[in-house]
């Protein structure tokens, strides 16, 4: 009986380090993946938004400059929305926790610092709304430009999309041209409605 008894408790004690090591690499990873969707994500806003503001600013005026300044405003602007948003939101989930009946060293794992989770969520949507930007400084033209914005910024939202879906498990072709055809709509719908109201600049060529 002795025997069996030890023969049984044995394995147990063998497996239960590995378990916890399989559990903490698991959790990691989880959290690494957890951090490279919000910043895809973040990215992707910022170069959809962004893209989207300086094409309808861009069909109503021909001005390289306000067409970029309208980029850096909206860039600014929509980092600090995503900032606020994403501290708000981590930090209603942490107070959250605090009532759950989790414990408390979960708890810290799961969810990270507002503040980094703000800063991280700002500069993602900065770096994705440096594409239209930096693609549009350089080129007087506004009709190329224009052309130059869209086709870049096509790219980069095709190539967000795929490397999102990969993370997921998903299909990257298929996924990204669904996000692509999804940016091309809000596009072409602002430069239609602001159409009519363009207007030439002296200083700007066509």
């Amino acid at each position: 009986m002795d025997t069996s008894h030890q023969t049984l408790e044995t394995p147990v004690e063998h497996k239960l380090p590995v378990t916890d090591d399989e559990n903490y690499t698991k959790t990691e990873q989880a959290q690494r993946a957890q951090w490279l969707r919000a910043a895809l994500l973040g990215a992707s806003g910022g170069l959809l938004s962004t893209t989207s503001l300086m094409l309808g600013v861009g069909a109503a005026k021909v001005d390289r400059w306000t067409m970029i300044l309208s980029g850096i405003a909206g860039a600014v602007a929509g980092a600090c929305s995503m900032a606020v948003g994403e501290f708000v939101s981590v930090s209603t989930r942490r107070y959250r926790k605090d009532f759950s009946f989790k414990t408390e060293h979960e708890g810290e794992e799961s969810l990270p610092s507002p503040h980094k989770a703000a800063s991280a969520s700002a500069l993602a949507f900065l770096c994705g709304s440096l594409v239209p930007l930096l693609s549009a400084v350089f080129i007087p033209q506004n009709t190329i430009r224009i052309a130059v914005v869209v086709m870049v910024a096509s790219i980069a939202l095709a190539f967000f999309g795929g490397v999102g879906a990969r993370m997921g498990g998903s299909p990257a072709m298929p996924y990204a041209f669904r996000v692509l055809v999804g940016g091309w709509l809000p596009w072409q719908s602002l430069t239609a409605c602001f159409m009519p109201y363009e207007k030439k600049s002296p200083n700007e060529k066509d």
